[in-house]
This record gives C-alpha cells, sequence and structure tokens, in this order.
C-alpha cells in the first residue's frame, strides 16, 4: 500500500475548517433561507401593532372551546410567570395546530414567545416561564393549519413581592 495519495492529517483540518468558515460565512449556502427580522431590542411596540403585524387585518375567534391557558391569577414575581397553552387537536397532516403565541397586553415588547409545530409533535402543548412587566391581560393566540386564529385570555395581576399590592 503506498501513501501517495493520501492527504496529511494537518491539510485534511485546513480543508475541512476552511470549509467550515465557508460555510457558516454563506459561501457553500444554495438557496439560502429568508433572513429573520428580528424586532429593534428596547422598542416599544403596542399590542394592536404586534398583532397587526402578525396576523394583518384577519379575524381573531374565541378560542375558549378548544384552547386552554393555564397561569396564575396573581403572580408574587413577575419576572419568573409559570405559563402552558394546550390545544384540543388532532394534529394529522390535514389539520394542525402550526404556530401558538404568548402575548402579554402590557409588556414593552408583547410578543412573549411564538412556538412552531408539525403534525408530527402528536399534540399541541407548549410549557414555559414568561416574564410580565405589570398586570395586564395575556393571550393566548393559536393558528391553525388552515390559517383559523383562535384567541384566549386572562388577566394576571403581577404583586411586588408578593405583597398583593
Amino acid at each position: 500500500m503506498t501513501d501517495s495519495h493520501l492527504i496529511p492529517r494537518r491539510a485534511a483540518l485546513r480543508l475541512l475548517g476552511a470549509l467550515g468558515v465557508s460555510a457558516a460565512a454563506g459561501g457553500l449556502a444554495v438557496g439560502a433561507p429568508a433572513r429573520a427580522h428580528a424586532q429593534a431590542l428596547g422598542q416599544n411596540e403596542s399590542v394592536q401593532d404586534a398583532m397587526k403585524r402578525l396576523f394583518g387585518g384577519k379575524p381573531i375567534k374565541d378560542g375558549s372551546a378548544s384552547v386552554k391557558l393555564d397561569l396564575p391569577l396573581i403572580a408574587e414575581n413577575g419576572a419568573v410567570v409559570p405559563v402552558s397553552v394546550s390545544v384540543d387537536s388532532p394534529m394529522t397532516p390535514a389539520s394542525y395546530v402550526k404556530h401558538i403565541y404568548v402575548v402579554a397586553d402590557k409588556n414593552r415588547i408583547p410578543v412573549v414567545t411564538r412556538v412552531t409545530l408539525a403534525p408530527e409533535a402528536g399534540r399541541a402543548f407548549i410549557g414555559a416561564n414568561i416574564r410580565l412587566g405589570e398586570s395586564g391581560d395575556v393571550r393566548a393566540i393559536v393558528e391553525q393549519s388552515d390559517g383559523t386564529l383562535l384567541q384566549v385570555k386572562r388577566e394576571v395581576k403581577v404583586t411586588v413581592g408578593g405583597c398583593g399590592g
């Protein structure tokens, strides 16, 4: 066996490193996905502006029959408020929950989270801790695969140090 066709280990590592840097810089991207545009940090946005940005003029129906929003009525610490959203959905390729949004009306940036789901998820459920700047409504908005929007909301009172004030 001859070593004439083998690449030295260091040369192979340099080549792989260069390919990795090139791929990370977009040099090897074929049909690269569109860039995400995040909201500028520190920018205030009203809940109406956020809803218009996300959903345009699409009507949002009452989702109380199939969407369950679970969070405390009184949050003793607004920095850590547990929230869960579950949706009664078949989660089949023909009918499934596409996105679940959690929106806090009084937050400086109202869209707290957006979760994307696929039929393979098996069930439509999210659980997380969110931050609430002050007392106000928290909404769960569900976008189904057919474009239907469902919403439930609940008022949460944020207390300072659990004092109820």
